[in-house]
Parts: C-alpha cells; sequence; structure tokens
C-alpha cells in the first residue's frame, strides 16, 4: 500500500512521453481512478468514469512496449527529496523497479493537468507521440512480399501465438480473406476475451487484424474493402467490450478500432509497406517485453491475418 509520512511531503514528479491517445484523458476534466495493476515495473490504471476510451493507461518503463494507451517515463529508483512515499513493485522481475515502498493494484489515482499521479508519484506529459501510423501509397507486390517475411517470421517464434491453433482464430482469418461480413463478425465476436491475462490471447489476435486491414487497406489500391471490413469488425468487437473482456483489453480493442497501435506495430506495418526491412521491426515485436500487457505473438498473428486479407480483397 502507498502511505504518506507527511502531508506537507509534494510528490514526485518526473517528466513522461504521452500518447495522443490519452491527451484528453490527462488534459480534461480531473479523473480519479484505480490501478488495476503492476506488472514488471508498469504500472496498470482504470478511469472507469472518463467520458471516452481508452479508459485505461499504462506508465511504462522506456524498453517496455510502447502500447497506444501508454505514458512513457524513467520512474527513478529513489524519490529527489524527501521520505520515500512510493515504488511500483515489481510482480515477476526484481530487477526492474526498487524502492522502499509500494504502489499496488487497488491504489487511488487521479489525472488533470496533463499530469497522471499515483501514490507521491506524478508523470507529467512534457512530450508526445501518435499511435496512429500513416502510409504512402503502397504497391500489391510489396504488400505480397512483406507480407510473406512477416508470416515467416511468425511461424519461427517461440513461444508461439497462444491461441495459433484455435478453430476460431483459423475461421476469422479465412472469412475476412473470402470477404464474408457475417461470418467473421460472428467468429470476431468470440474471440472477445477469449484467452487468460491482462490482454487475452483473443483480444491480441484482434488488434492485430484490426489494426493491419484499416492501416495496409487504406495505403493499397482497391483496400477500400478491407477498410470496410475493419468498420464492421470494429464496431463488433468493441461493442459491450468492457463486459466481455478485461479493462485493458478493451481500451486497446477501441484503440485498433481507431488505427492506433503499439509502436512496435506500426514498425511492423512499416515493414510491410516496404519502407523499412520488415524482418528486424517482427522479430523486435516478437521479442520484446510484454508480459505486462499484451502477448505479442497473438497480436502478430493477427497482423498476418490482416495482412493476408487486405491482399485478398484489394485489386491489382
Amino acid at each position: 500500500m502507498v502511505t504518506a509520512q507527511h502531508p506537507a511531503i509534494a510528490p514526485v514528479e518526473v517528466p513522461g512521453i504521452a500518447s495522443l491517445a490519452v491527451r484528453d484523458l490527462l488534459h480534461g476534466p480531473h479523473q480519479a481512478g484505480r490501478v488495476l495493476a503492476v506488472v514488471q515495473g508498469t504500472i496498470i490504471a482504470e478511469f472507469a468514469g472518463a467520458r471516452r476510451e481508452p479508459r485505461v493507461i499504462a506508465i511504462s518503463a522506456p524498453d517496455a512496449v510502447r502500447l497506444p494507451n501508454a505514458v512513457i517515463a524513467s520512474i527513478p529508483a529513489v524519490p529527489a527529496a524527501g521520505p520515500a512515499t512510493w515504488t511500483a513493485r515489481p510482480s515477476t522481475d526484481t530487477n526492474d523497479t526498487k524502492t522502499a515502498k509500494t504502489i499496488r493494484a487497488a491504489n487511488m489515482v487521479s489525472t488533470g493537468g496533463g499530469t497522471i499521479r499515483v501514490g507521491g508519484l506524478a508523470v507529467k506529459a512534457l512530450r508526445w507521440w501518435d499511435p496512429s501510423p500513416v502510409f504512402g501509397p503502397l504497391s500489391r507486390g510489396r504488400l505480397d512480399h512483406g507480407a510473406a517475411v512477416l508470416s515467416r517470421v511468425c511461424r519461427q517464434a517461440s513461444p508461439g501465438p497462444t491461441l495459433a491453433e484455435h478453430d476460431g482464430v483459423k475461421a476469422l482469418s479465412a472469412c475476412c480473406a473470402a470477404g464474408d461480413l457475417a461470418s467473421a463478425v460472428e467468429q470476431a465476436e468470440r474471440l472477445v476475451g477469449l484467452g487468460a491475462g491482462l490482454v487475452p490471447g483473443g483480444d491480441g489476435v484482434l488488434c492485430g487484424l484490426l489494426l493491419a486491414l484499416r492501416l495496409l487497406g487504406g495505403a493499397i489500391p482497391g483496400g477500400n474493402r478491407a477498410v470496410w471490413l475493419a468498420d464492421w469488425l470494429s464496431a463488433a468487437v468493441t461493442s459491450y467490450a468492457s463486459e466481455r473482456t478485461t479493462p485493458l483489453a478493451a481500451s486497446l480493442l477501441h484503440c485498433a478500432a481507431r488505427g492506433q497501435g503499439p509502436a512496435e506495430v506500426a514498425a511492423v506495418l512499416h515493414g510491410v509497406a516496404g519502407e523499412d526491412p520488415v524482418e528486424p521491426a517482427a522479430r523486435r515485436l516478437l521479442a520484446a517485453r510484454t508480459a505486462t500487457a499484451v502477448g505479442t505473438a497473438d497480436l502478430a498473428w493477427g497482423l498476418m491475418a490482416g495482412c493476408r486479407a487486405a491482399q485478398a480483397l484489394s485489386v491489382s
């Protein structure tokens, strides 16, 4: 628990780099929330009363996956002045954050004025990053090549996606590639909340799928069918998401529905689009430190399915 030893002690303020997806939450009316979890030094906080998604913010270290709802900050091991009043205690890796006291699940958190406060810690957003990548015109040949490389890297991944052999994932991929809207929506709805963890594997697959369909479909000639499919799938999987999966997964689904994804995913998609080498970006995504949030193999599997569907639904 977080304990204040003296009411006059000012909070320890550190600078942060925040996603534009959480700008309204940080700069809007004061919001009170609670810490959902602290995993490997990342603080996951929910603001259930916020007017719109994302209602969950991840305060993450610079080496963690940069989620689309993240505020990146280097949390100091010892407060700059006064007695220690806080720390994020890692749940599995003792080398992450070390201090005397603890921030734990159920601790209170608040936002306002561009700052998120928890315990004696205040993270102020001084810089911003855009979680919505932009792509130039994408040729069919370039997409074919990039998707083939991504597929090879994904199949070599160890450990692989938790749902790689799940019938629902295979069926969803096939329905999307065939443009079978009704069946694709039905299969996608079944994946919401499927699996264990802060972000179940089914939600990871869906996030990757939506991002690839929307972002690559919007760049390739004839890709309007892929974007149209993304619109319908987005509406299906975000409807009542807060009741069907975890708060963090629901926020990530809403972000993906708007084309907002982790920075590591944007790098992979830029590679698939031929703007950067795809294989190193895919390997970085699969190797990224994500015990905090989403399984990167499931996310990458969804990207692969989305690339295939964008290929199939586009015109030469």
